[in-house]
């Protein structure tokens, strides 16, 4: 029994200085100083005016996302519960592909088609419907909408079809029976008991909205409140005006949360009965159906389309596709310096955390199903936290709290790069292993152990075969999100040796001649990795892998 405190309270002390210690650091560094509670930094950032207009863009960004993407994600759902269709189970796993390049990445490529004198306008131009090129990113906060749209609605998408999934279509049927119209039963029925669903993806897409570092970088946005932090990192020791900022995204962030989670808690959303199954209608119009879903595809690919079409052009200047093409920045991938140091530090970086969230994963998943001891409970919390905590914020904190210390990012960032990775892919691993052991009988381990068994054979011959599909899922996903993190990447990697793949990309996009096009082939290489690994994970979690994008 001693064993099994001492476990747990090592975890809980690494979870609570890693993850809550730095964000009480942010805290401090926000209401305190010299000793003394004051307001005096709120007050300075919020009057600033050009803060306050980025505070406010983020929060319009954050809900026009939300927007854009329940139009897309609200009705494929439906599309994909409700109808009968050829082709219906590898379209779904179609639309799950925008999530495979971050807008970061794929920012470098949509800007040549939707730029003044990019392949749109130029279309547009021969065309004779326009004149004049149109600026369709204006200042840029029109192609993050975009980018951001096109890569969240796969998030809203998996939630709501899950919440389809547990739905009782008699509810519906009672509905239209009593007289109500589809959209009376919508409203009053079908809406109302999906809502933890779309509360649920829509907390994720505002955050995750909000809280983007990478897309704006690439547009030259400055006016959200993610660059700001960045901005502010440089001057972090002497300008308290950082903290406030992270502050606010932190309190928006737990607020979402709290506010979600409580308003879910108190309202019903179950009918009484066991979800009843429904039969799929065959569509009649499948022209339609079919036209519809493909342009939809076409329109989510077009940044990963154009991120491959601008990593193989020689030359693409006033021209709707590229008029010359070459595979030399491939080549410059992997043998430049810079690119080969980024590949080869992310794949360490990625790998050690993947790890690390695997062993740790499990060990919590575990105490959490099977041990009897007091306060499990806020190991079950603390390892949730990292959905609460966005990369940008807890990134801030290490550079705060270690600086100047043996683990100062400037000096040597590996291990808080790698913590960072793994902290906030845990739940993906607790959360499968959690609901694996709870489909584990525990009577097979009883009977392992009456027959002579030691601890080690049970898990050998009991509980890894039955946990490790969940574990394997939840650790390629993690490796994957991790290969390509990057807010963590971008604030903690300062030295160029250190460098993992986002920060080379980002350090290239800016250069002239071939950084961008060696940038989207770097993209491409981490695009292609990500896809790989996504794929994988569907075909063992099936239609759970909705599960590693729920709050709650």
């Amino acid at each position: 029994m001693k064993k099994k405190y001492f476990l747990f309270v090592l975890i809980s002390f690494f979870l609570i200085y890693f993850l809550l210690y730095p964000v009480f650091h942010i805290f401090i560094q926000s209401f305190f100083q010299k000793g003394k509670f004051t307001l005096d930094v709120f007050k300075l950032t919020i009057g600033n005016y050009i803060i306050r207009k980025s505070i406010i863009n983020s929060f319009l960004l954050g809900i026009i996302v939300v927007f854009t993407t329940s139009i897309i994600g609200v009705p494929l759902a439906f599309i994909f519960d409700r109808f009968y269709f050829k082709g219906k189970t590898i379209l779904r796993i179609l639309f799950l592909l925008p999530m495979i390049a971050s807008p970061f990445v794929s920012g470098i490529g949509i800007k040549q088609v939707i730029s003044r004198f990019g392949s749109l306008n130029i279309l547009l131009l021969k065309l004779g419907i326009i004149k004049n090129p149109i600026s369709f990113l204006g200042s840029g906060f029109l192609g993050i909408i975009i980018l951001q749209t096109l890569h969240l609605y796969p998030i809203m998408f998996l939630n709501i079809s899950s919440s389809l999934n547990n739905f009782d279509i008699s509810t519906e049927e009672a509905s239209y029976n009593l007289g109500a119209s589809w959209f009376q039963t919508f409203l009053k029925i079908t809406f109302p008991l999906i809502l933890p669903g779309y509360f649920s993806a829509s907390s994720i897409i505002f955050i995750w909205s909000i809280t983007d570092l990478g897309t704006p970088l690439i547009f030259e946005y400055n006016n959200l409140i993610a660059v700001r932090i960045y901005n502010n990192i440089k001057d972090i020791n002497t300008n308290p005006t950082g903290y406030a900022l992270v502050f606010i995204v932190l309190f928006i962030t737990i607020s979402l949360f709290i506010f979600t989670k409580k308003y879910i808690e108190k309202t019903s959303y179950t009918t009484g009965r066991i979800a009843t199954l429904h039969s799929e209608k065959i569509i009649e119009r499948k022209f339609l159906l079919y036209s519809s879903l493909f342009l939809l595809l076409f329109i989510s690919l077009i940044p990963h389309i154009t991120l491959l079409l601008y990593s193989f052009s020689k030359k693409w200047f006033f021209s709707i596709l590229p008029s010359q093409y070459t595979d030399e920045y491939y080549k410059i991938v992997f043998t430049h310096r810079l690119t080969k140091t980024g590949i080869f530090n992310s794949l360490i970086y990625s790998s050690i955390s993947t790890t690390i969230d695997i062993l740790l994963g499990f060990f919590i998943g575990y105490i959490l199903v099977r041990w009897k001891i007091k306060c499990k409970g806020l190991l079950d919390i603390l390892s949730m936290i990292p959905l609460l905590i966005p990369g940008i914020v807890l990134a801030f904190g290490y550079v705060g709290l270690f600086s100047n210390t043996l683990l100062d990012p400037i000096k040597n960032p590996v291990f808080l790069i790698i913590l960072s990775y793994s902290l906030r892919r845990l739940p993906y691993i607790v959360r499968t292993t959690y609901s694996s052991l709870l489909q584990l009988n525990e009577n097979l381990e009883e009977a392992s152990y009456s027959l002579g068994a030691d601890d080690i054979t049970t898990f050998k011959r009991i509980i890894f075969p039955i946990v490790s599909p969940g574990i394997f899922a939840g650790g390629i996903l993690a490796f994957s999100f991790s290969l390509m993190e990057v807010s963590c990447s971008l604030i903690l990697a300062v030295r160029e040796k250190f460098y993992p793949i986002s920060k080379v990309i980002y350090i290239l996009s800016g250069r002239v001649t071939d950084g961008p096009n060696t940038a989207c082939a770097l993209g491409v290489f981490g695009m292609i990795i990500t896809g790989i690994c996504l794929f994988i994970s569907i075909k063992i979690f099936s239609k759970k892998i909705g599960d590693f994008f729920r709050i709650g």
